[in-house]
């Protein structure tokens, strides 16, 4: 008889547990360049060591590299009285920047502890791939406004300048141009569009339809009721350096003490500087490549895009007050803690932009016919080959490539377009599937009007070429690429 009841089992089971820092690391290798900065800006809003440097600053590498510098004055007593070497000792976090290396040994035991093991097959990887394209979309942020619009009460008019504004928000929730020049594309007055922009910033989220940062801020900031209070005068005098974290020139400029700025700082963090971004992406959207390859003249270059992503230093003021030893145990340890992270973040940055170059210039080798003759050479590349030649984990190039794109003397494309199955052909060469694609596309071209090839027509000429496919994958291939069938094609004359 089958036992049948409720009973307590024991077992061990393996975990991973990643750290703050690493996810944060992970986070950063795995965003494109514009978002890269939000998460930027949004560490700058958290921690008061880190400073902003203006584009002809110093650069990220100049600041990630040596040790922190300090400086004491000798003075305190008991514990406070440490030597200068000892509070140098403090700012030195080359420990803890060990986790920086532990990133592809993570990506290996997640990857074999979702697995069983370290290789998967084809099958596996598309069955992973159709999980991903069966998620549902969300609601986009241009749906959600359109639906409280329809709810609200005003003239047709104003209903339909609030329309055209939703349609020229970016993925920030701001608009890109200014009301005259909107006005005078969308045919309507300027009156009606500033009529409309009243209406829209009424919208959820607050802060919809700013024109830029400082008017995104203060419209949030009014909506609370505190359009005059300090907080206000500070985003509206003093936005450029508070973006920099210059707390001391805060305080100069408005007469008041640091503990007051920081005060404010608190009060403005809580505050949504981009209030589109929780909203799905519109897939219509516009790409901003991530790297650049080009030739000058017999050599290839290769240019990462470091516009997006801030020059970032460490706050003198807060490595001076640490150096010193004059604070107490809690504040030295909460601005040890704000220094390292600022750190850390420094150089996750560095080697995010270090690890993606590698990885373009093995993508560059193993595609260079690619380069240099155009779409139809390319060649049939996995990432574990990349990984292989990086010594890196397929995972981290994973990380690494999702959601970038990169600039071709050809286009723009998506990293992943270089990895692709392929073909052998029957004198042993190698061809992408997205070549064979390419060519069927070519034959169609080629093909008299009045009688269309085949889909077996085509294999048969795929084959001349030493290329051997099946007829359904040429169907599948032709419907891909959205053309029609044979019986379609044809015209009559």
């Amino acid at each position: 008889m089958v036992y049948q009841g409720m009973q307590q089992v024991q077992k061990q089971t393996q975990t991973l547990v990643l750290a703050p820092q690493l996810r944060q690391s992970l986070k950063i290798l795995q965003v494109p360049a514009l978002e890269l900065r939000n998460t930027i800006l949004e560490e700058l809003q958290t921690n008061p060591a880190l400073e902003e440097l203006p584009m002809e600053g110093i650069s990220i590498e100049d600041k990630s590299k040596g040790e922190v510098e300090v400086e004491g004055d000798g003075d305190g007593d008991g514990e406070q009285s440490s030597s200068k070497e000892d509070r140098a000792k403090e700012l030195e976090f080359s420990d803890d920047f060990k986790v920086l290396a532990q990133i592809d040994e993570v990506s290996r035991e997640s990857f074999e502890l979702e697995n069983g093991s370290a290789s998967y097959s084809s099958e596996a990887a598309q069955r992973r791939q159709y999980f991903w394209d069966s998620l549902t979309t969300e609601t986009s942020l241009q749906e959600h406004l359109i639906r409280q619009a329809e709810l609200a009460e005003s003239t047709p008019e104003i209903m339909e300048g609030v329309e055209y504004l939703i349609g020229s928000l970016d993925n920030r929730g701001y608009l890109t141009s200014s009301l005259s020049d909107i006005a005078l594309n969308s045919n309507l007055s300027l009156k009606t569009i500033q009529g409309a922009q009243k209406l829209l910033k009424t919208l959820d989220p607050p802060g919809i339809g700013s024109l830029d940062l400082k008017d995104c801020l203060l419209t949030q900031l009014d909506i609370k009721g505190k359009g005059k209070s300090p907080a206000a005068k500070l985003i509206k005098n003093h936005l450029d350096l508070l973006l920099r974290r210059r707390i001391p020139d805060i305080a100069r400029k408005m007469g008041i003490s640091i503990d007051e700025v920081q005060g404010l700082l608190e009060e403005i963090s809580a505050l949504d500087p981009v209030p589109g971004r929780k909203f799905s992406e519109d897939t219509n959207r516009i790409v901003q490549p991530d790297v650049k390859v080009e030739k000058d003249d017999d050599e290839w270059v290769i240019t990462l895009n470091n516009e997006y992503i801030p020059k970032l230093r460490l706050s003198g003021t807060y490595k001076d007050l640490l150096a010193k030893g004059k604070l107490s145990a809690q504040e030295r340890d909460y601005i040890r803690e704000k220094i390292k992270s600022g750190k850390f973040l420094i150089s996750s940055i560095e080697q995010r932009q270090n690890t993606i170059e590698r990885i373009t210039r093995e993508i560059l080798n193993m595609q260079n016919e690619f380069f240099e003759k155009g779409l139809s050479h390319l060649r049939p590349l996995t990432m574990s080959q990349v990984a292989d030649e990086v010594g890196v984990h397929e995972t981290t190039v994973s990380r690494a490539l999702a959601n970038k794109y990169i600039e071709t003397p050809y286009g723009v494309f998506e990293f992943k377009y270089f990895f692709t199955t392929g073909y052998t052909r029957d004198d042993g060469e190698s061809i992408a599937n997205t070549t064979v694609k390419e060519s069927i596309a070519k034959i169609i071209e080629s093909e008299p009007p009045t009688k269309p090839y085949s889909d077996q027509s085509i294999v048969n000429i795929l084959q001349e070429r030493e290329v051997t496919i099946a007829r359904r994958t040429v169907a599948k291939y032709r419907e891909e690429l959205g053309i029609l069938p044979t019986n379609l094609r044809r015209q009559y004359l």
